[in-house]
Order: C-alpha cells, then sequence, then structure tokens
C-alpha cells in the first residue's frame, strides 16, 4: 500500500490483483519439472565440459524430459514447445516430481537445432496455498534464522587437505545470491551465503562432481564448497588439488541454539512457546525467506495472557508501508479531547481499511496543527516516548510518485540501531516488527486492561475504538486467511512491490494474541509467494492457542477493490464518534 515521501508507492496498483503465476505447458512429458533460484547454465551434455548453450530464467519450472543414467544432470525442455534445450546440474536446482522414472539418455544438444525459449503464458489467478501484551518487559525468545539446528553429517572418509600452500592464484567470482555448501553438494549443509561479485580463492576441485573447494575460514574446516556453474572462474581449477570421496568425513557442525532471554521481571519463556517460535521460523524458511540472505522476513508474536513474546529479525528495518498508520491513529487519538466530527471520522475509517493516502495526510495535518509534517515528527515522537525506538515517519505519504511532496527544510530522521539496508527502507517511514506488536499489544492492554496509554493521553474508550476501526479491516487476506472467517482481527495490511506486511491483534476463543509479520524480496516478491506464508503461520499460531478446534488449512482469503472501498456515511463512522464505546 501507500510509501511516504522518498520511495515510489503501488498507488496504481489493484488491490484485487493478487498473484500472477506462470502456467508450463499442459501436455507435460514426464510431470516433472526444474526451476533455478540463481544463475543455472544450461549445457549441450552432462558436464561443465560440455559448450554453454543458456542459462535457465530465475523462477521459470523447466519440464525435465530425461536424465543421465551415470550423472546428476537433467534434461530440460522448452516450457512451451517441450523440445529439448540442454542440460543442468541436478543439485543445483529445485526439482518438482519423482526423477527415478524418467528416461534416460546421453544425446548432445546441438544449440544451432533448438528454437530459442518461448516465455511461458501467464495467468493470473488468486494465490492459494498448501494445507499444512503490551509491556516492553515482556519475555522474548529470538529464534535462529534456519528454524532448526544445523544436521549432522555421516562421516565414511577423510576429506583431504590441499597439499600445496595455495598459491594458485585460480579464484572464483559469485554470479548470484548463493549457498557455500560444508561439502560437494546440496545434501551438504550451508555454512554461509555469498553475494555476486564475492572473490573466493579456489583450493580444490572433485573428480566426479562440477563443484570446487574454496578457502572459507568461516567453515570449522577452513573450506567450503560452491558449485562450480555459480561462479565465472578465473584460472585453470585442474592446477589445484583433485578431490575424489564420495562421501567426505567432516568435524560435525555445532548446532546454533536459540537465543532465548528474559524479560525484565525475570521470567522465561516455556517451552511450548519456544518451539512454536522454531516452527514459525522453519515455515518462513520453507517458504524461502531466509534471514542469512537478501530475500528474508521478520516476526513477532506476544501471547496477551501472559505476557511471552517471540520475535524473529527484529534487528532489520522494513518500509513502514501502510502499516505505520496504526502509530499515526495512536498519535490522533493523543491530540484529540473530544471524539471525532464526521469528516475526521470517515478519514479515519478510509486510513484504516482503505489505505487511502491522501485521508492519511489530513490525518497528519490534524496531529500537526495543519502541518503535515510536523504531524508525521509528532507521531516519531509518540514512539520515542513509548520506548519503540528503531521505527518512525518523518514524512506524509506520496500521493503522486511523480511529484512527491518536498521538506521546507532538512529532515530529522532518526538514529536507529536497526539495519533498515537489507531491506533497502524507506528512508523516511520505517518499522520494525517488535515495535509494531509492542504498540498493539499498548493498545490492547489500553482497551481491554483499563491502562491508558501515553499518561492517560489517549483512553480506553479511544483505544476500544481504534481496534474497532482496524476489526471492520475488509483485507481477507495475509494474516487473516490463517483463522476462522469468524474470528474478530484488529488488523493492518500494507504492500509495496518489495515488502508485504501485516500486523493485528487476534481475538480468539483460546487466547488473544498480537502477529506482525514482514517479507522482503530486493525489487519485487510475488503476492502468490507472500500471501501462502503469511497465511501459514497465522494458522499454525491459532492453532497453538487453540488446539481443541484446529484449522486443517487455510482459507483462500481475498482483497476487495480498492476503487470501491470509501466508508463516508456508514455505521462505522457513527461508532467512531460516541462518547462511550464498550465494543
Amino acid at each position: 500500500m501507500g510509501r511516504s515521501f522518498g520511495r515510489l508507492l503501488l498507488a496504481a496498483v489493484p488491490l484485487f490483483v493478487i498473484a500472477v503465476c506462470l502456467q508450463t505447458a499442459q501436455a507435460q512429458i514426464t510431470g516433472v519439472t526444474a526451476t533455478a533460484n540463481n544463475i543455472v547454465n544450461i549445457r549441450a551434455g552432462t558436464g561443465v565440459d560440455f559448450d554453454l548453450v543458456g542459462e535457465m530464467e530465475e523462477g521459470t519450472a523447466y519440464p525435465v524430459l530425461a536424465r543421465s543414467e551415470f550423472y546428476p544432470w537433467l534434461l530440460i525442455g522448452d516450457p512451451v514447445t517441450m523440445q529439448p534445450i540442454g542440460w543442468i546440474y541436478e543439485e543445483i536446482v529445485a526439482v518438482s516430481g519423482t526423477t527415478n522414472n524418467l528416461p534416460l539418455s546421453d544425446d548432445i544438444i546441438d544449440p544451432s537445432n533448438t528454437a530459442p525459449t518461448q516465455a511461458p503464458a501467464v495467468t493470473p489467478t488468486v494465490a492459494t496455498a498448501p494445507t499444512q501484551s503490551a509491556a516492553t518487559q515482556s519475555t522474548v525468545v529470538t529464534v535462529d534464522a534456519s528454524g532448526s539446528p544445523v544436521p549432522t553429517l555421516t562421516a565414511t572418509a577423510t576429506v583431504p587437505q590441499p597439499t600445496a600452500t595455495f598459491a594458485y592464484n585460480i579464484a572464483g567470482i559469485v554470479q548470484g545470491e548463493i549457498n557455500v555448501r560444508y561439502g560437494p553438494g546440496v545434501q551438504y549443509p550451508r555454512v554461509g551465503v555469498a553475494q555476486a561479485g564475492e572473490r573466493f580463492e579456489i583450493t580444490g576441485y572433485h573428480t566426479q562432481q562440477p563443484w570446487v573447494q574454496i578457502r572459507y575460514p568461516d567453515s570449522p574446516t577452513g573450506f567450503a564448497w560452491i558449485a562450480i556453474d555459480l561462479l565465472e572462474i578465473q584460472g585453470d581449477i585442474y592446477q589445484t588439488d583433485a578431490i575424489s570421496d564420495i562421501s567426505l568425513r567432516l568435524p560435525t557442525l555445532t548446532p546454533t541454539p536459540s537465543v532465548i532471554s528474559s524479560g525484565n521481571d525475570g521470567s522465561d519463556i516455556s517451552p511450548e512457546f519456544a518451539a512454536l517460535g522454531e516452527q514459525l521460523a522453519q515455515i518462513m524458511l520453507s517458504g524461502g525467506f531466509d534471514l542469512a540472505t537478501s530475500r528474508f522476513g521478520a516476526l513477532f508474536l506476544m501471547d496477551l495472557q501472559t505476557g511471552e513474546a517471540i520475535t524473529l529479525g527484529s534487528d532489520y528495518a522494513f518500509s513502514g508501508t501502510s502499516i505505520t498508520k496504526v502509530a499515526i491513529l495512536a498519535r490522533l487519538y493523543e491530540t484529540l479531547t473530544e471524539p471525532p466530527g464526521v469528516q475526521l471520522a470517515t478519514d479515519i475509517a478510509n486510513t484504516m481499511i482503505c489505505s487511502e493516502n491522501a485521508a492519511t495526510n489530513r490525518l497528519l495535518s490534524t496531529i500537526g496543527e495543519g502541518d503535515e509534517w510536523r504531524g508525521a515528527a509528532a507521531v516519531t515522537e509518540m514512539y520515542q516516548q513509548l520506548g519503540l525506538t528503531n521505527s518512525f515517519i518523518v514524512a506524509p505519504y506520496t500521493l503522486d510518485p511523480n511529484n512527491p511532496p518536498l521538506p521546507s527544510g532538512p529532515l530529522d530522521i532518526p538514529d536507529t540501531t536497526a539495519d533498515s539496508i537489507k531491506s533497502n527502507a524507506d528512508y523516511s517511514n520505517q518499522l520494525t516488527v517488535d515495535d509494531m506488536g509492542h504498540l498493539l499489544a499498548d493498545v490492547y492492554q489500553c482497551a481491554y486492561d483499563d491502562q491508558p496509554m501515553l499518561d492517560g493521553a489517549i483512553e480506553p474508550r479511544e483505544c476500544r475504538q481504534m481496534l474497532h476501526v482496524m476489526s471492520n479491516n475488509t483485507v481477507d487476506a495475509l494474516l487473516r486467511a490463517g483463522v476462522p472467517e469468524e474470528i474478530r482481527v484488529a488488523h493492518k495490511h500494507g504492500w509495496i512491490p518489495d515488502t508485504h506486511g501485516n500486523a493485528a491483534v487476534f481475538f480468539t476463543p483460546g487466547g488473544d494474541y498480537v502477529m506482525v509479520m514482514m517479507l522482503h524480496q530486493p525489487d519485487w516478491l510475488n503476492y502468490d509467494e507472500s500471501l501462502p506464508v503469511l497465511a501459514e503461520a497465522s494458522r499454525t499460531v491459532y492453532n497453538y492457542f487453540n488446539p481443541d478446534e484446529p484449522m486443517d488449512a487455510i482459507r483462500e482469503g481475498y482483497i476487495p477493490d480498492a476503487l470501491t472501498c470509501n466508508f463516508a456515511g456508514t455505521p462505522l463512522i457513527t461508532d467512531l464518534r460516541q462518547p462511550v464505546w464498550d465494543d
């Protein structure tokens, strides 16, 4: 949704456009496909010594036509014509389907006899998915990025140590974001992630697998492995050590434990809640959102009954998107001395439900006594007052990407401890999942535990009305799709091209809780990849709190048309103007 000054919006993108899924040809020969997540070379035959005939397009599912009898190489076809186009190394692609039943082949592909690869047809679809609190003193557990301990390797042979003095002057330049492995194959655990342009000294090559050994100080052995096709090789690798063992005897990697800390009250998180955190981390990892890579996510969960909280990725700041409007609403109510009038109540509804940026800027203007910029600064001051020091907004929302608002003077952008570089966060509007989670928990406690916010400036009636307007949010996707339709969820959605998120208070029979989740992929994040992960994580949390009536699968959910979203003259406006509200 909206983004503040300094970054482009999705203002012209209708909300009902949820996902675009690539569809391969209907008449697949084998039912097996291969997809590349990095640059993968296509070769004329089953080995790196064969000519390079092309590269797989990242994210496209290529039909697999055959396999080599003796080597882990697959023959792939054009996604549309199904004609063979070349061979790929099986262990550096994602394969869907069973390869054991593929026909065997040793064909050598002549690129001059193959037509150019055609782009697969694109069909718009609504994404579906497989089945599958408020004090800052709460208990917190930080979950490991992988969600589970690193597996132990079975040792059957001794890894040969390079015998030379590493004066080969032979290196590999990384071609994209890639995994660095403990051994020569994807079956070995990852010991690191390398970025495009990084240069590694090559110390050896495997005689049977297309992998090279590199010097890697972060590995327990001081060495690691990368697939040859992921590197631009400088020099002759065959001048380095030849390594032929199929299984390598490697030191056992020490599992990385979750880091658990206690709140100021000294209490520890329960083992059951900690296990839930590990499960949520694994859901994100399985969806391809890995804190060790540039495609990553973060989440915050608080049990509003016990104050226990789980946070993953709290060290990273994201573009605030429209989720920051929760803070704007809270700051507005701090300003008000009486219930809002009709126009202001309408702007509140259209801001929190329709994410209308013009209405949002009018709220900022009200906060700033006629100055939108001053209003944004006042929201940041409220964050600071609440101890939420890694989130801020210092500019109004952009209405026209080609004509952004210009400040009258230099912006006072707060210093924070969160990393905003990794997510390419909007410099004027940022949040962390734990800051937003604690803000929502504060609103909940104000509303139902009679704990006024900000020294009584926001009274319980106002907090209940804030949650009431968010409970009327008509967006039924994201975290909302992970709970039954009848469950009350007070939430705010937000998305821009590279970041999708949701922040919500859930009111369930088994207990109330706050959940905030943000997902990021550089440049563009597909909805058909983000929405199922958000919903599945939400379903897992709902089932934890409601084990007697669990959800078997996430709901499909929907996002309504933004063009029809306007709450002027509706009963909600009357609700927001009540001097007493007990919802």
